[in-house]
């Protein structure tokens, strides 16, 4: 009885009403009186909210801001990005060009490089100043050894694919766990993400694996025209067999936890070029 007083109590101040008026100072004449009680407050206040939410979810969707949010943003503009990255690493390239190029007219003039010595003014563009003198013996040899060491180094950062023109899509929607490390073995990218998530292909290509593996668990990898391969592991289950041609962007897989290597919802996920490991998040915004 005493609980059920309290909680009765309780409710009957929440809805107890109050009354709010406004009078006349001279005359004492109420001019406007409002009954209101906690519960009518909190009410209004609920709507109010409601009302700024659904406001800000308008804006948000029907309004270019939503590129703004990680996840999403549309292809079109993720396409801008891209073409504007690939033109400014295009300008530096330019740019370095003509600072080797200029340096080496220096060296002309301050005679350096002899003039009989160039062939062509165009010549001089791709050339450095270092390259324009003779190397030593032990220059020779010192990089004989290194080419020989890093001609089958997986990690070598000399090593970079052509992507122009390229558009690569996100594998799965999600927040990248852990990432490419090629010091430690680790190839690919983990991407934490919901259960039964879709997971997408990178580019269009043709599926040469679809399998199940102990350790990966739920395996499959696509062959791409460029001479990349993408790999997506610890799969909860797979939408494509091998043979089966695929777009990019299209769902091939589920995002699961299968494998032993596996400790939680997630894709993993690898970028191969011409045999080599590379580190997908050099080409693709996650």
């Amino acid at each position: 009885m005493p609980k059920r007083r309290r909680s009765k109590a309780f409710w009957n101040n929440f809805k107890f009403k109050y009354k709010l008026t406004i009078t006349n100072e001279n005359t004492l004449e109420e001019i406007v009186g409002l009954h209101v009680s906690k519960l009518n407050g909190l009410s209004v206040l609920l709507s109010v909210l409601a009302v700024l939410f659904l406001i800000a979810a308008s804006i948000i969707t029907f309004t270019p801001l939503r590129n703004y949010l990680p996840g999403y943003m549309n292809s079109e503009v993720r396409s801008q990005i891209v073409n504007n990255a690939l033109r400014v690493d295009s300008l530096q390239q330019v740019l370095g060009k003509q600072n080797l190029y200029i340096m080496n007219i220096q060296d002309i003039f301050s005679g350096k490089v002899r003039i009989d010595s160039v062939q062509t003014l165009d010549s001089l563009t791709e050339a450095r100043h270092d390259t324009l003198m003779e190397r030593t013996k032990r220059e020779e040899e010192f990089r004989r050894q290194y080419e020989e060491n890093e001609k089958y180094n997986l990690t070598s950062s000399a090593f970079q694919p052509d992507v122009n023109g390229l558009i690569f899509y996100r594998p799965a929607r999600g927040m990248v766990s852990d990432h490419f490390d090629a010091e430690k073995k680790h190839f690919g990218t983990d991407i934490a993400a919901n259960p039964n998530e879709s997971v997408l292909a990178t580019m269009d290509g043709t599926v040469i694996l679809s399998t199940y593996t102990a350790e990966t668990g739920y395996l499959i990898a696509v062959q791409h025209n460029q001479d990349f391969v993408s790999v997506y592991k610890h799969c909860g289950s797979l939408l494509k067999k091998e043979g089966e041609r695929v777009k990019g962007g299209e769902a091939i897989a589920l995002v699961g936890n299968s494998g032993t290597l596996s400790t939680g919802p997630h894709l993993h996920f690898e970028l191969w070029y011409k045999g080599r490991p590379v580190n997908s998040e050099k080409y693709i915004v996650y």
